[in-house]
Order: structure tokens, then sequence, then C-alpha cells
């Protein structure tokens, strides 16, 4: 990797997401769903921002920011309520760090901004989920956090005019 991409974490910045950050977020966030292969429009890209925007919905963001301005990654977060606690967690969303940065600390540096968030509003915990085969992620989370023994399942709700299993 070549290590003049890397920040000096003396110049990285870590701060709340702000309006004029909406073009370098939105490359960002479509290099995120790219390498998720998820499909991302510009309804789902408004939609995402203006929850990000919005002071009353939970979803927030974090940004890294070099010395120039250029936004290097993100973090998505928000609070949910853990039932079996009787609290309300953290919950990271999204985390992305351009490729050519990777390796240099960004990634671990907004998991700990978002984690002393958590601590501040007195979240027991921060969880989060990713593919089973992003090794390189992966490799960091075990770093920072211990891996939990659930399974994650998603079930699509019938549509109207669809036909059951």
């Amino acid at each position: 990797m070549n290590t003049k991409n890397h920040p000096d974490s003396a110049t990285l910045v870590l701060r709340e997401i702000r309006p004029s950050d909406r073009t370098q977020w939105e490359s960002l966030y479509r290099q995120y769903a790219d390498f998720y292969q998820s499909p991302m429009n510009e309804e789902i890209l408004q939609r995402t921002w203006s929850w990000l925007m919005s002071p009353q919905h939970p979803q927030e963001a974090m940004v890294a920011v070099s010395a120039t301005g250029e936004l290097l990654g993100l973090a998505h977060y928000r609070g949910f309520p853990e039932p079996l606690l009787g609290q309300e967690v953290g919950f990271l969303d999204d985390l992305f760090v351009l490729p050519g940065h990777r390796g240099g600390g960004v990634g671990r540096s907004l998991i700990t901004a978002v984690g002393s968030i958590a601590e501040r509003r007195g979240w027991p915990l921060l969880r989060w989920i990713t593919a089973q085969d992003n090794a390189a992620a992966r490799q960091l989370y075990d770093r920072l956090a211990q891996p939990t023994a659930w399974v994650t399942y998603e079930l699509t709700p019938a549509r109207p005019g669809l036909a059951s299993p």
C-alpha cells in the first residue's frame, strides 16, 4: 500500500457530517454500495441524506476528513432499543474508507469515534455486522471487538401481487 496516501493521525479530522459534505459523501456511499453489490439510485441517496441531515431521525454520520478537506471515510450509526438489556445500544450500520486510504487507521479512527459517542450516550455496547468474506475489514474488527455467536437472517415481507413460497 502506498503510505503517502495514509493520513498522519495528527492531520485526520473526525467530525459529524455537514450539509456541505453532500457531494463527497455521495461518492463514498456509492462506492460502499458497489463494494456490497447493493443497488443504489438517486432516491436511496436522497432519502439517506435526508435522514442524516434531520435532527429528528436516529441515523447519524461521522466522517474522516484529510488536511485538504477530502472525505476519506464515513460511519453511519444509530441508537436502538435492546429489550434484553432494557437500554438503548448503538449500531454501526455502514463503515467505508476509500480504498487508497485503507490500512492507515481511518477505519479504526471512525469506529473509535463512534465508540466514544456510545460511551457519552451511555450505550453499553456498539454492534455491527459485516459480510463473512470481508476478510480485510474483519482483521480490523477482530482487533477492536468481540465477534458474536449470533447468525443474522433477513426476511423479505410478501408484497402485494407476489406469490408466497
